[in-house]
């Protein structure tokens, strides 16, 4: 009898044992699957947290290998407004003759449905088509122009050899500045004359995602650029949009097809003489004196920073440097860059503020 209790006990002990060893074996098999599901989760959470962050960086102004295009856009009053100014990433403003200012556009990546008034080219304007390894579009040129373009074997499309599909005439204007023209007709007919559309040249400027905020920089909610006694810009800054809109003239200026306020993120002034050209057509044709160091400005969420502008050679990217020489980071967005002459009279204000102006002519630096 007692050897049967025994035995009875051992089973009983050993159906425990058995029990709580499985009870044991699913906690620890229970708690490592919770382990690895809360590492999966962990893990999950940073790969997301890492995508949003890279997504966040990414730069959305120059991206990708779109090789840039070109585009001269008529800047006399009669051709306001003008089309697709506000999808390109730079816009370029240079004196021509008559005091007049015209603009060049560049486009990377983009679908624009229409972009013009197109003008003729100019000789100097082909430096910084250069240097931004762009397709140089244009409707006409002058001599100088037309020269460099076959010296420096530009890929360029003019409208007045096209074939009348590249161009077309818009009714909304009268001729000469009525000529419009598309990125898709534009690269269709790149692709015709066997030209690059792609291109692995670095920006001009160098574009940062983190806010460039210019503390140290002087308050700048209007600037005032004088080109000449009749073409006069002012750029005015919505805080709230942390944008300058843009007017010429006194008149606000506005885009053709969607009525919208042109506006730069970036406006960078770069101070160099310009003078007439001597030549038989005697039609006082510019030429500008870029090639060294000049003075300038960056300005860009309601500050303003003095810079130094150097290009080397008309094929050399230019180097905008603050006053310590580094290089500037230029905010994500579109920019605007205004050449001037040095002795032009800019003025740039903040709120309340008497006007900072620039009454001096600024020399070369050698």
């Amino acid at each position: 009898m007692k050897n049967n209790s025994i035995k009875i006990l051992i089973g009983v002990l050993i159906i425990l044992i058995f029990i709580a060893g499985g009870i044991l074996a699913y906690k620890i098999v229970n708690d490592k699957q919770k382990n690895t599901a809360t590492v999966s989760e962990n893990i999950t959470e940073e790969n997301d947290v890492l995508v949003a962050e890279v997504k966040k960086k990414e730069l959305k102004t120059f991206t990708g290998t779109d090789r840039p295009i070109a585009v001269m856009i008529d800047n006399h009053n009669q051709a306001w407004p003008q089309s697709g100014l506000n999808k390109a990433y730079m816009v370029y403003e240079i004196i021509v003759e008559g005091g007049e200012t015209r603009l060049m556009a560049l486009f990377k990546g983009v679908d624009i449905e229409e972009i013009g008034p197109v003008r003729s080219a100019r000789h100097y304007f082909l430096d910084y088509a250069m240097e931004n390894d762009a397709i140089y579009v244009h409707f006409g040129w002058s001599p100088q122009a037309k020269s460099d373009i076959t010296k420096y074997s530009i890929h360029n499309i003019n409208g007045i050899s096209e074939d009348g599909t590249t161009f077309w005439r818009t009714n909304k204007k009268s001729a000469p500045h009525n000529a419009m023209t598309s990125t898709e007709k534009i690269l269709q007919s790149a692709k015709n004359k066997n030209y690059r559309t792609t291109s692995d040249k670095k920006s001009v400027l160098q574009y940062t995602t983190d806010e460039v905020t210019l503390d140290n920089g002087e308050e700048a909610t209007t600037v005032i650029i004088p080109h000449s006694d009749l073409q006069t810009v002012k750029y005015e800054y919505d805080s709230q949009n942390k944008v300058y809109k843009r007017y010429a003239r006194n008149k606000e200026q506005t885009d053709l097809q969607t009525g919208e306020t042109l506006t730069a993120k970036n406006i960078i002034i770069t101070m160099c003489d310009n003078q007439d050209i001597s030549d038989s057509d005697n039609k006082g044709r510019q030429t500008i004196k870029n090639i060294g160091t000049y003075d300038g400005y960056y300005i860009t969420n309601g500050k303003a920073i003095k810079i130094k502008c150097t290009k080397e050679s008309r094929e050399s990217q230019t180097v905008y440097k603050d006053l310590e020489g580094n290089e500037i980071e230029v905010n994500d967005g579109n920019t605007w860059i205004n050449i001037c002459p040095t002795n032009a009279n800019i003025e740039i204000t903040g709120n309340n503020q008497t006007p900072n102006t620039n009454t001096t002519t600024n020399s070369q630096v050698q």
